[in-house]
């Protein structure tokens, strides 16, 4: 437990950080999993609509460090991939 008041304020920060990004972790795995649904349905127009609405949910993301731009980089390039294989 924190003894300080620094550390004690700082552990309430953190934890208000913690659940703020994990709403956005959320967001981003949503979009994905829409991309994947309509992929999995070979539904191409719908897929690329997903697609294009997930793009800058996970560029923002990216940018807002809640995840690795590598990450990011790495599931638009699978998600477009697979879109064009349809």
């Amino acid at each position: 437990m924190a003894n300080s008041p620094q550390a004690r304020k700082r552990a309430r920060q953190n934890e208000k950080r913690r659940r703020h990004n994990a709403s956005f972790r959320s967001m981003v795995r949503t979009c994905i999993k829409k991309v994947r649904a309509a992929i999995d349905q070979k539904d191409k127009k719908a897929a690329a609509e997903a697609y294009q609405a997930a793009v800058p949910v996970i560029d923002r993301m990216a940018e807002k460090g809640i995840i690795h731009r590598n990450k990011a980089a790495r599931h638009k390039s699978r998600l477009n991939s697979a879109i064009k294989a349809l």
